[in-house]
């Protein structure tokens, strides 16, 4: 049993309490009283804390592990409640859960004539590992929209409609009730090269409009969450599966920190994109921050060429829309960005390997020999990845017929 819980000040005044020693488990505390309580109850005054060890993976001393569950939990049975306290909902109120990945619940509230989304960070993520991030990396999303609505197209970003500071959650603006992720397109077939140069113009324009930017940069600089939600499980993770691709790893994380130049999304990937006759709306800017746009790119190519993997007849089409993709890109960063190419092929072969063998598997990549297939080329293209990214499919072509 853990020892006596005892007061903690930590962030902002802000009081918390924790036992004493290294401990495994989940813990809540009433904030009144501190008695403990280990039997789940969840609730809007029950905050609720992880601890690990006094000592942190970087081997630094931590009193607390500083990812706590805010006041107030969001579900689908209390949105409405405390939709109601802040005098937003009408008597006619319909949530829906919506799929918020491995990282943060996600409600669609449909409420008299509006349609709006709330979303709050989750401080463990819904993956068989042990994965925790900072909750307040919503507010870095909700101000990586507000800095990219005047830049993209008209539609391109949701609009924010308020920040719950104290609950790590925001509401923002809802896609049309027609679209649909280019994912679910894509898992049916539907590997449209238009829409995809449409999501290649958009990363290139997000880019070119940051540019190396000071303000951009002094408000997205920090590369914290980044760290938490993509080195680590995948990058770093995956190293220690591989001890003997370590070095490649390790220096494409070096190389990758040394290229702040622009902002990336972090999470440019099929799922995030609503897509309806043509139009794309980008979604989910949590991972934001000022750095290397390469990792970006990487990121939607490599779930083209998995799903290329995965449906070997579709290869071709989703060869055609990677391309589309790529050269729409290409053509929307600044001239100086020509190093882009070759980063993006080294962000490639890493990240193909990581969703299979990182903490964040590709869901789809099941079948022991599909996965022993997508590792043997993730692995070739890490230790001589190809000149062009058009290789890259040409290639995965070939090994999927």
């Amino acid at each position: 049993m853990p020892r006596s819980p005892r007061k903690v000040e930590y962030l902002a005044s802000k009081t918390v309490w924790r036992t004493s020693g290294a401990w495994d488990l989940w813990g809540e505390f009433d904030r009144t009283s501190a008695t403990s309580n280990f039997q789940g109850r969840r609730g809007i005054c029950w905050p609720r804390f992880v601890w690990k060890s006094t000592i942190d993976r970087h081997g630094c001393p931590r009193e607390l592990c500083c990812y706590d569950v805010p006041l107030f939990d969001l579900q689908a049975d209390n949105a409405a409640e405390y939709l109601g306290g802040r005098g937003m909902a009408g008597e006619a109120v319909r949530i829906t859960e919506l799929g918020g990945g491995v990282s943060n619940t996600v409600l669609l509230v449909e409420a008299d004539d509006r349609r709006f989304v709330l979303k709050q960070a989750l401080g463990k993520l819904r993956v068989q590992d042990d994965w925790f991030s900072d909750r307040e990396r919503v507010f870095r999303e909700s101000a990586a929209m507000r800095w990219l609505r005047p830049h993209l197209p008209a539609g391109s970003v949701p609009e924010i409609l308020f920040e719950d500071r104290e609950n790590c959650l925001f509401a923002m603006s809802a896609g049309p009730p027609e679209a649909e992720t280019w994912k679910a397109l894509l898992m049916r077939g539907q590997a449209d090269a238009g829409v995809a140069g449409t999501i290649g113009g958009m990363l290139g324009k997000m880019v070119s409009s940051s540019w190396r930017d000071p303000e951009a940069e002094r408000v997205f600089g920090d590369q914290t969450v980044f760290d938490q939600l993509r080195l680590d499980p995948y990058y770093r993770t995956t190293a220690a599966r591989h001890p003997d691709l370590k070095q490649q790893f390790d220096r494409l994380m070096r190389e990758s920190s040394s290229r702040r130049v622009s902002l990336v999304h972090g999470d440019w990937s099929p799922k995030n994109f609503l897509v309806l006759a043509g139009t794309v709306m980008a979604i989910d800017f949590e991972v934001t921050h000022f750095g290397d746009p390469a990792f970006d790119a990487a990121f939607l190519l490599n779930h083209l060429l998995l799903k290329s993997f995965y449906r070997p007849a579709w290869s071709a089409a989703l060869g055609r829309a990677a391309l589309a993709f790529w050269e729409a890109c290409c053509a929307g960063v600044p001239e100086e960005c020509r190093w882009i190419e070759s980063a993006t092929l080294s962000h490639l072969g890493c990240l193909l390997l990581a969703r299979v063998d990182g903490k964040s598997p590709a869901e789809y990549i099941t079948d022991p020999a599909l996965r022993a297939r997508v590792r043997e080329f993730a692995r070739q293209l890490i230790v001589a990845p190809p000149e062009h990214v058009a290789d890259v499919f040409d290639e995965a072509r070939r090994c999927a017929a």
